[in-house]
């Protein structure tokens, strides 16, 4: 049961990440090789700031919402857009995204690594302190009640604001014919700030409840989390928020397996192994589709 309760609560992290990388991915297009750094970069800011101010959980959210909002729509505006808007065709659009992603990446990585020098980060400043109590035998920490909450309320609400809101709907019919929903007076530009905003704030608040979680993270953790939650929406199935979220758990409860069958040494092999598995038997991913439409 103990491991039960360790694959949920990471379950959770990895949903609220792939979520939103999943969300602007599906919709938009836009495969955002930077997510991995504004997950990160937004728990640095936290260091940063806990360096001269004590501050508490409410707070140190706050701040990871608003950076990872913040620079995932400046990285919209200023970049993805207008590749979107001058690319001749969408194939060469979602190269040069991905392109342009991974040259992103490694401006806040820089950053975090010369302030650090590289070495883990953590919030010990914080007035929050994790402690852990037993309750019918299982050990459990408040951070992980915390993130189980947290997971539960706002992987809800963006299932529920894709597939049921007026700006929810506008959105997914961008991701199926971009040029019809704008004659149907769908303004794009205006849903994909909507939609990286809310893509960075899901990074933001998964990074500052890792790190609260796992005590520290480095500045190259947010590479090790993309390239999870990229396998976890092929596993889905790109476009699919039901399925990026049953690839999360599933990818949650393997690692979890190994690492209590194992020394843990091929935790990072599973994301992989699970990957070239789907793509083999099954390409569309759990509730994908078979011609995959960003839906």
């Amino acid at each position: 049961m103990q491991e039960i309760l360790n694959a949920v609560s990471l379950g959770f992290i990895y949903m609220l990440f792939a979520l939103g990388m999943s969300l602007t991915w599906g919709t938009l297009g836009i495969l955002n090789f930077a997510h991995g750094s504004i997950f990160m970069f937004s728990a640095f800011m936290n260091y940063a700031l806990l360096q001269s101010l004590p501050l508490s959980l409410p707070v140190l959210l706050l701040v990871s919402v608003f950076s990872g909002a913040i620079l995932s729509v400046l990285a919209y505006l200023l970049v993805f857009r207008p590749i979107l808007r001058r690319a001749r065709d969408k194939d060469t659009a979602e190269r040069q995204i991905l392109i342009a992603g991974i040259g992103l990446a490694s401006i806040p990585l820089a950053v975090a690594q010369v302030f650090t020098q590289s070495n883990p980060f953590g919030f010990a400043n914080s007035t929050f302190a994790v402690e852990s109590f037993t309750v019918l035998g299982l050990r459990v920490s408040n951070i992980q009640l915390i993130i189980i909450g947290t997971g539960v309320v706002l992987g809800l609400a963006v299932v529920l604001w894709v597939r049921y809101a007026r700006n929810g709907l506008a959105l997914r019919s961008i991701g199926v014919d971009s040029e019809v929903a704008a004659l149907m007076g769908v303004n794009e530009a205006r849903l994909g700030i909507a939609a990286t905003a809310v893509s960075g704030a899901l990074a933001g608040i998964s990074g500052t409840l890792l790190t609260f979680s796992f005590g520290a993270i480095t500045a190259d953790s947010g590479g090790t989390l993309l390239l999870k939650a990229f396998a976890i929406i092929v596993l889905g199935g790109v476009g699919s928020m039901a399925g990026t979220i049953i690839g999360a758990f599933f990818l949650a409860a393997a690692e979890t397996i190994v690492v209590t069958f194992s020394s843990g040494t091929w935790v990072d092999a599973v994301a992989f192994g699970l990957l070239f598995l789907v793509l083999l038997l099954r390409p569309q991913g759990i509730l994908g589709r078979k011609e995959v439409r960003r839906t």
